[in-house]
């Protein structure tokens, strides 16, 4: 299944839509070196519309469930825009128990999202606009979906080299 959604995807990577948005950032030398991360960036481009290098992401986990924040670097109206609906759709998606494309994101099934689908009726997921972009709050008082919640942000944390918590 996982290679059917790859491929679905390859013709919008390849097409290069949704990668711009902004200036282009050259990415660390010490982060392209990391052909897994790359691979994430141009996958996430293509999936959420926006130029992973001049975005940043955050997984913040909370007591309840957890916070996903993407924002552009900069004023963006156009990627701001599309950061919103990205975020609209996937809380659509959550809800419903899709997760497909996280998967597509990083070319593999994200741990935690077998759980999540099982007590999808048990976990709510509201979005928030926030200044260059929005935030996906995922809640539960099932205290089995708040661990895999966690642990969806977990890897999401470190397959995207993102903070935790936004810096004050």
């Amino acid at each position: 299944m996982m290679r059917r959604i790859l491929s679905g995807w390859c013709c919008v990577f390849l097409l290069g839509c949704g990668g711009g948005g902004g200036e282009a950032r050259r990415p660390d030398p010490d982060v392209t070196r990391d052909s897994g991360f790359a691979g994430v960036q141009a996958r996430g481009a293509a999936v959420m519309g926006v130029n992973q290098y001049t975005s940043s992401h955050i997984f913040e986990p909370l007591a309840d469930g957890g916070r996903i924040e993407l924002q552009r670097d900069v004023e963006d109206s156009a990627g701001t825009a599309q950061i919103r609906r990205h975020m609209q759709e996937i809380a659509r998606r959550f809800a419903a128990g899709d997760f497909r494309l996280p998967g597509v994101v990083h070319a593999r099934e994200v741990p935690g999202t077998e759980v999540m689908t099982d007590r999808r009726a048990a976990i709510t997921y509201t979005v928030e606009s926030l200044p260059r972009g929005a935030g996906l709050r995922a809640r539960s008082g099932d205290p089995a979906a708040v661990a895999a919640i966690h642990e969806f942000l977990a890897f999401q944390r470190q397959d995207h080299h993102a903070a935790a918590h936004r810096d004050s």
